[in-house]
């Protein structure tokens, strides 16, 4: 039965780009609007196009490298399989970003037009582009690949390198860009200038519209798309050692099959929820948060049991499922519940309680989380062993569709509030914006929470694969606590995470303030700007953070990739695998804690500006900005790179195992 399903993938895979397509076009049904909006979605989307061209340049270098070292020392099918894996994610992240950047006008100009529905759908539709773009492509690429290779394993792995090395560049390149602009346009345009977000006369205003899509969408997608694969590349190379056991063929096709599924599952979710819209916005995004996971969960049973597995495998791929969305509502608590309401009283005595507490809260919502992973981990090892924990991070990552629809919505809503403000489009439709964008707070939050959780999990499969193909090929290899050199190991990776987090937040802190100085200057020196008579410099603003972004990206990619070979042939493998095992814990750390804090202090700030607490220009407000924008790179640049950071190291390290 295994051989008859191996076409499956592939196949479903273009049906779901197919139901993209479909997708897009009835967005670009709805009108763009006045030229005077036209133009200012023009600058948006052409910033965002120009930047990818630029990232992708500079990253087919470095594919071009690994693909060179994967022929010389692991053969053409390894090489063969970065370059697909590398094709794949780079194509679902440039047509995602490329239809948000089409709807974010669309959103604007419904919301002035038809109301308030109208805008959700083409907000939703143009989010749920990029959800079918990461799944559809995920299954066509890998699947592809398994069905050309007929099944050849340890080349597969060459994929999770390929895509490994796109999100790694796509999200900190991408979250350098964002904050950089974002936090340079609050401080100067917010705090110094007092005027609006997303005022026209601010010069880093386009900027900041870009980075929502270069970061928030190309960059989420890219990450999500690495774990998706990821954990499907884990999971049947632990199939694979398990020689001898009956049903290992079924086994190995399993997790593309049940990632079809997922699929399939999303796509019935996206017309759900675009239908239970028009009432309850936000109850039909929940509906799809969590109908998508029964759905799945109900035909993953059908499916599992069709192929002649046990009940076991799909308790495990339950405990996945349950898990993400256990991760996903304490996310949702921590950055949208009573916490964020404490942060922003806390303002009422000044920017330093504000941090003080956004800091705690940052800190305890790493608990459940963690607990949650750690339960995931215990049910499904007991279940079926190792190869539970990879299929539990299928379970959890199969239906990444509707999960990465409900995600990418955020980005375009928020473009469309920036399009509405800066095209001055009425108090009206930035009302219908606003409502929207906040929407799109809390859906990216549980994007957020989801996607790390996902990484540590597509992680850790992807290290028990690392020891299992240790283990096959060297004699004695054994990771135990009483080993000096795993204790080296764990040392070595428990820095790195704090590493790449200084140098990213670092990089941040460096462009913008190289963007406050040319806003500052342009306020300074163009006559009549602020006062609205006269237009600022947004390509030079847009021209910093794309620099900035692009020279910063490369030292903690080169760190990430290097790090797996560096300790695993200069100290031993058993120091790799500590380093692996300290990496995973240090990142699953880092990002939520960096994620939840950032995304609390986001809505804090939003909390005063609806009024609340003295509202806009009051000092609780100047206080909660501060926060905002010390969270803005917490949860869009360095939170973010520690899922990418652990899942490069790891499928790096299982492409090098057999050498070691």
């Amino acid at each position: 039965m295994a051989s008859s399903l191996m076409a499956l993938p592939p196949l479903l895979g273009a049906v779901g780009l197919g139901f993209a397509y479909l997708l897009y076009t009835m967005v670009m049904k709805y009108p763009e609007g006045e030229a005077s909006i036209k133009k200012i979605a023009d600058q948006i989307h052409l910033g965002a196009m120009v930047f990818m061209k630029r990232e992708y340049s500079i990253l087919v270098v470095f594919v071009a490298v690994i693909v060179a070292l994967a022929w010389m020392f692991l053969g053409a099918s390894t090489a063969i399989a970065v370059v697909t894996g590398a094709l794949s994610s780079s194509i679902a992240g440039w047509l995602g970003m490329y239809a948000a950047t089409k709807a974010n006008v669309r959103t604007a100009t419904a919301a002035k037009g038809e109301g308030a529905a109208s805008a959700l759908t083409v907000a939703f539709f143009g989010g749920s582009i990029m959800g079918l773009c990461v799944a559809s492509l995920g299954l066509i690429g890998l699947g592809g690949l398994f069905w050309f290779l007929g099944g050849e394993v340890h080349s597969l792995e060459g994929f999770g390198v390929g895509a490994s090395s796109v999100a790694l560049f796509s999200r900190v390149g991408g979250g350098i860009y964002t904050k950089s602009a974002d936090v340079g346009a609050d401080l100067v345009g917010k705090v110094e200038a007092g005027i609006p977000e997303d005022d026209p006369r601010n010069p880093g205003v386009i900027a900041d519209n870009v980075g929502d899509n270069v970061g928030d969408v190309a960059g989420m997608g890219s990450d999500i798309f690495e774990s998706y694969c990821g954990a499907m590349i884990a999971t049947i190379a632990i199939a694979a050692t398990m020689t001898g056991v009956t049903g290992q063929a079924e086994l190995l096709i399993l997790p593309l099959v049940l990632a079809s599924v997922g699929l399939i599952s999303s796509i019935a979710m996206i017309f759900v929820v675009r239908k239970r819209s028009d009432q309850a916005p936000a109850a039909a995004l929940r509906t799809g948060t969590l109908g998508a996971p029964l759905i799945f969960v109900a035909l993953a049973f059908v499916v599992i049991k069709a192929m002649g597995l046990g009940t076991e495998i799909w308790l495990a791929v339950v405990a996945g499922a349950v898990g993400g969305v256990i991760v996903g509502l304490v996310t949702e608590y921590y950055t949208g519940g009573a916490p964020v309401v404490k942060i922003a009283r806390s303002g009422e005595t000044g920017p330093a309680t504000v941090m003080i507490t956004g800091l705690a809260v940052g800190m305890q919502s790493v608990v459940l989380p963690l607990l949650a992973i750690a339960g995931i981990v215990f049910v499904s090892t007991w279940l079926a062993g190792l190869y539970g924990v990879g299929i539990a991070a299928v379970g959890m990552l199969s239906t990444v569709g509707i999960t990465m629809a409900i995600d990418a919505y955020g980005p375009v809503a928020d473009n469309a509030g920036g399009i509405a403000e800066m095209g001055g489009m009425g108090k009206e439709v930035r009302e219908i914006t606003d409502s929207l964008d906040e929407l799109g707070n809390t859906t990216a939050a549980i994007g957020k929470g989801f996607a790390i959780g996902a990484a540590a999990l597509a992680a850790l499969a992807i290290i028990a694969a690392f020891v299992e193909t240790v283990s096959h090929h060297k004699d004695g290899f054994d990771l135990e606590l009483s080993d000096p050199q795993v204790i080296v190991g764990l040392f070595i990776g428990g820095t790195i995470p704090l590493l790449i987090a200084s140098l990213t937040m670092t990089a941040v802190g460096d462009a913008a303030f190289d963007m406050i100085n040319e806003i500052r200057r342009q306020f300074r020196e163009i006559p009549g700007l602020l006062e609205g008579k006269a237009e600022p410099d947004t390509a030079k603003c847009v021209d910093i953070a794309t620099q900035a972004a692009l020279k910063r990206m490369m030292l903690p990619g080169t760190i990430a990739v290097l790090a797996p070979p560096l300790v695993g042939f200069l100290i031993s493998p058993e120091a790799l695998g500590g380093m692996l095992a300290g990496g995973l814990l240090g990142c699953v750390l880092m990002a939520l804690m960096m994620a939840n804090a950032g995304g609390a202090w986001d809505n804090a700030k939003k909390h005063v500006e609806k009024g609340n607490l003295g509202g806009k220009g009051s000092p609780t407000h100047a206080a909660v900005v501060v926060g905002d924008t010390v969270g803005d790179p917490f949860k869009d640049t360095s939170g973010p790179s520690m899922n990418i950071l652990i899942n490069v190291m790891a499928i790096v390290s299982l492409v090098i195992a057999p050498l070691l």
